[in-house]
């Protein structure tokens, strides 16, 4: 997937005009020491098989913390995964949020990639959602589950970039959906935006 240079340019300078909420680290991705951004599948802990696990603000799902609301963590052979063998919807019994933060170098670009789908299963035809930086809402999203099924998500991937502020970076997907049926997340990437070509 190839990545805009003007895409750069105009996030670089939303971001420089930009007023950054800090976000603290421990408030948004627990008492674990900051690293690199890790299990963008959230294939840890594993969830029943062919089941899914409840969790609620304050928990952790591997370096991820549910900073909001509630989320379920999908287990193997429930419904198909983007990538690995988990996903998560991003509404439990209710919407919520997921931050991780990692370590960053200010002024280094970054890119973020995930897949996204949505719950099959019942609700509104729209899934929605947000992508949000230190707080900062980078990147709306949704998903239409017309005609998907757990067998056939129709995962769609969504790519955007950002400009780090500091030397640490929160990362949150937030679901802007009511009731249990939210968008699902999987496969979440955040590399270092090098250009491949002059």
């Amino acid at each position: 997937m190839s990545f805009s240079r003007t895409r750069i340019a105009v996030t670089a300078l939303l971001v420089a005009g930009a007023t950054v909420l800090s976000v603290p680290a421990q408030a948004a991705g627990g008492n674990r020491a900051l690293s690199r951004f890790d299990d963008g599948s959230f294939e840890t802990p594993k969830a029943p098989a062919n089941s899914f696990t409840g969790l609620t603000a304050g928990q952790s799902i591997g370096p991820w913390s549910v900073t909001a609301g509630s989320v379920d963590l999908i287990g193997a052979g429930f419904w198909q995964a983007a990538e690995g063998d988990q996903s998560l919807d991003l509404n439990g019994g209710n919407s919520g949020t997921v931050a991780q933060s990692f370590t960053t170098v200010p002024g280094t670009t970054y890119s973020v990639t995930y897949a996204l789908a949505g719950n099959p299963a019942g609700g509104p035809a729209l899934r929605t959602g947000r992508v949000l930086i230190d707080g900062q809402n980078f990147q709306d999203f949704s998903f239409d589950v017309t005609g998907r099924t757990a067998a056939a998500m129709g995962y769609v991937g969504r790519q955007f970039g950002f400009v780090a502020q500091g030397t640490s970076t929160t990362l949150s997907f937030a679901s802007t959906v009511a009731g249990a049926y939210g968008p699902v997340i999987d496969n979440v990437q955040v590399k270092e935006w090098k250009p491949c070509c002059g």
